[in-house]
């Protein structure tokens, strides 16, 4: 089974900003600056997670996983936007 989740994060250091985004890139589509729409297994979540954590500095740095529903939900009875809405083309694939 696979779940939709919305990904943001606070990443003080550009280097790690810029790793993370990368990272992020392989899991999700990016709605924003520093957030991410995720179509994700438990098992790609775990590893998602994972490799988040060999990258941010718990002491500065923050991310927030949050759960908005079935994979087999639009995107848009999940989330409501204001103005110019984010392009998210379907995901087939997760790149590791």
């Amino acid at each position: 089974m696979r779940d939709k989740y919305l990904v943001a994060y606070d990443i003080r250091e550009e280097k790690r900003l810029s790793r993370v985004f990368n990272k992020m890139k392989g899991y999700g589509e990016p709605i924003q600056y520093s957030v991410f729409i995720c179509d994700l297994s438990l098992k790609e979540k775990v590893l998602m997670i994972s490799a988040l954590k060999e990258i941010i500095n718990n002491r500065e740095d923050s991310i927030i996983i949050i759960k908005i529903g079935s994979s087999d939900k639009i995107i848009n009875d999940l989330i409501e936007l204001i103005g110019k809405p984010p392009e998210i083309p379907e995901r087939k694939s997760i790149i590791v």
